[in-house]
């Protein structure tokens, strides 16, 4: 697995709050929204930051409130399902834990989650759409 964070994902209790911090106040352009569900705003041309509904965030990682765990995940974008698959293998044998296992995802992707040993949260990622592609080439994500 090479060195690689492409997304920041915070859960966040009102998106739309946070969008007006991210997007009206420091002046942020979004590239993908869903109001009250999720902002997507590009970083730089490979690392997208998200701001996932918290109720969302925990149905899909586990409690934001965890002892151990904060409301925050990496990801971790790779360009094959089979990647997600060694990554996470990877991570069991480094001492992480699997938090969900790898799936085919309803957006048309392929990812798990992992913990590593001090309990962060990563998603690894098969994107095929052009979001993953931008963000494993390096193309911009605006």
């Amino acid at each position: 697995m090479d060195a690689r964070v492409n997304v920041i994902t915070l859960a966040v209790d009102d998106v739309d709050r946070a969008r007006q911090f991210y997007v009206d106040g420091l002046g942020w352009t979004p590239s993908v929204e869903v109001s009250g569900e999720v902002v997507f705003v590009p970083i730089t041309p490979t690392l997208m930051l998200s701001l996932w509904r918290r109720e969302a965030f925990e149905q899909e990682v586990g409690s934001a409130a965890a002892a151990g765990s904060s409301p925050i995940v990496l990801a971790h974008n790779v360009p094959t399902p089979e990647a997600v698959d060694d990554a996470l293998e990877a991570a069991v044998r480094a001492g992480g834990s699997v938090l969900r296992p790898a799936e085919h995802r309803e957006w048309g992707g392929y990812s798990g989650y992992l913990a590593d040993v001090d309990g962060y949260r990563w998603e690894v990622a098969y994107n095929p759409g052009p979001l993953g592609v931008a963000l494993m080439q390096g193309e911009g994500l605006a």
